[in-house]
């Protein structure tokens, strides 16, 4: 959400035209980010327009927006299960967040990254690292996180708005998800039902960050968080520490994502889904077990 507000600015500083369009409503968390009241929400993009900016997409339908097949497409994406579907690809495996990349535009254009741009820029780096804990960290991640706050960003206020202005609603899910939590060996995993989600009146956005209690486990080296979908599919949240790729696990099985932090979509029912995604980790812990020194 953060890199999308900060390439609009730019475009706006270039004197273009952007409009803002995702067919997600805006996570609760997001709603403080500068301009977030502009992005509007559809199904279906209509033009004019020169151009459409795919930000973090690895494909058409992973938008869930019709109609963007008559446009000229350019995408911008840093995960290792991107695609070079558009008319123009830049995918940039070594940045650790898109918001990167956006950055890099701002300064190829010989534009001033404003107060506002700054923390939109930083907002998507800190959530997109999982607040710098894994993807392509390096020296030169935190001198960009060095330099968005010098440009203004508040990184106090920032990580308030993210992780400490959560809904009731999140907490009464995570609850239930860790109701359910389960562990093998160096394995944990952990799930909601779709009647999980009514019960406690929660929103998709409110199950971001529920895998994390998980991997946290001392010992666990993957863990994977299963929440039912309405229509009955699985949608799944990988996790792993060190080396062990689980965006190769969600490749394999029609996602993907980062090395240490990726998703896909099984079939259900949640129990055959569970069987199929441990199968996959149990194969990929002992191959990872055989190849670390100990």
């Amino acid at each position: 959400m953060g890199s999308m507000l900060a390439c609009g600015m730019l475009l706006e500083q270039l004197g273009k035209r952007a409009d803002l369009v995702t067919a997600d409503r805006i996570p609760v968390a997001y709603r403080a980010l500068p301009g977030a009241d502009a992005i509007r929400s559809a199904l279906r993009v209509h033009g004019p327009y020169d151009a459409v900016i795919l930000l973090e997409c690895d494909g058409l339908e992973r938008t869930r927006l019709r109609g963007l097949e008559e446009f000229f497409l350019i995408n911008i994406d840093h995960h290792i299960s991107g695609r070079p579907y558009a008319h123009v690809n830049w995918i940039d495996c070594g940045a650790a967040s898109v918001g990167e990349l956006v950055c890099r535009l701002v300064k190829a254009a010989g534009l001033t990254v404003t107060p506002a741009m700054a923390t939109c820029l930083y907002t998507t780096m800190l959530t997109d690292t999982g607040s710098f804990t894994y993807g392509t960290l390096s020296a030169s991640t935190f001198a960009l996180a060095r330099e968005l706050v010098l440009a203004g960003a508040d990184p106090i206020a920032i990580s308030r708005d993210i992780y400490y202005s959560v809904p009731a609603s999140k907490v009464l899910l995570l609850g239930a998800a860790l109701s359910h939590l389960q562990r093998e060996g160096s394995m944990a995993w952990l799930w909601i039902t779709h009647e999980d989600m009514v019960r406690t009146h929660a929103a998709e956005e409110d199950c971001e960050g529920i895998v994390n209690f998980a991997l946290g486990i001392a010992g666990i080296e993957a863990a994977v968080f299963l929440r039912e979908l309405p229509e009955g599919r699985i949608r799944l949240s990988l996790r792993s520490k060190g080396k062990l790729d689980v965006a190769a696990i969600a490749g394999k099985l029609g996602g993907g994502g980062h090395q240490n932090a990726s998703g896909c979509t099984l079939e259900g029912p949640l129990e055959r889904a569970t069987r199929e995604i441990l199968g996959e980790l149990r194969d990929a812990v002992a191959i990872d077990g055989k190849a670390s020194p100990h």
